[in-house]
């Protein structure tokens, strides 16, 4: 597998309270395209910090990070966004007042990466694919059940045809079976359509689904 994110010497620090409170040090790792990734940690640890940083939200104190062998800084951070990664939430952050089908079709006109000419068929077939029917795709999100809502902004994020996908704790609201049927759409989009799935989670059950599991401790990332 080709690599596609890379940390180098990556340090994160605040100050709370009129002390340094370092969150990473000098982290270093690398992912590879078309793998399901979850990061376990400590509450506290540093988990979220590292999604905002490697998603282009956030900077590193110091250190880099490259995507596809490129400084995401040289790329531009805003176009990074754009164009390169999706983030799928554990409050789904859908536009309530949008239907399911106006929400992923938005994704697409945020994007400059190439996405064919006829948006609303394409919509439509990419939330059939993830069990979301054409008369729930023109339901308000708010209608829908919190898997369909899950559902929905898996495929809003597949949308925008971006190589990364990351997610913080996506299965935090729903029920065993559903949190299940969600983690296998993400191993799909990882297998089938060489995505690479960078998941944030408290959960072991969610975890041992993954290629790889990684935990961040003390600063750091260690393959488990």
């Amino acid at each position: 597998m080709s690599e596609i994110l890379k940390l180098e010497n990556v340090c994160y620090s605040y100050i709370d309270g009129g002390y340094e409170r370092v969150i990473l040090k000098d982290l270093s790792y690398s992912f590879d395209a078309g793998k399901f990734y979850t990061i376990l940690g400590p509450s506290g640890s540093g988990k979220t910090t590292l999604l905002s940083l490697v998603a282009g939200l956030d900077t590193p104190n110091s250190g880099e990070i490259y995507f596809n062998g490129k400084n995401i800084k040289e790329i531009g951070l805003h176009k990074f966004r754009r164009n390169c990664i999706s983030i799928v939430f554990q409050q789904y952050n859908l536009i309530s007042y949008l239907t399911a089908l106006e929400n992923v079709m938005l994704a697409m006109s945020e994007t400059d990466n190439q996405i064919p000419k006829d948006r609303k068929n394409v919509a439509y077939n990419l939330l059939e694919r993830f069990g979301i029917v054409r008369t729930k795709a023109d339901r308000l999100v708010n209608q829908l059940s919190g898997g369909e809502q899950q559902r929905v902004s898996i495929a809003r994020a597949l949308a925008s045809n971006v190589d990364l996908i990351f997610a913080d704790e996506p299965t935090g609201n729903l029920d065993t079976a559903t949190e299940k049927e969600i983690i296998n759409i993400f191993k799909q989009l990882a297998h089938d359509y060489g995505k690479t799935i960078i998941v944030v989670t408290h959960s072991d059950s969610v975890s041992s689904m993954s290629d790889q599991r990684v935990m961040l401790k003390d600063g750091q990332l260690h393959k488990i």
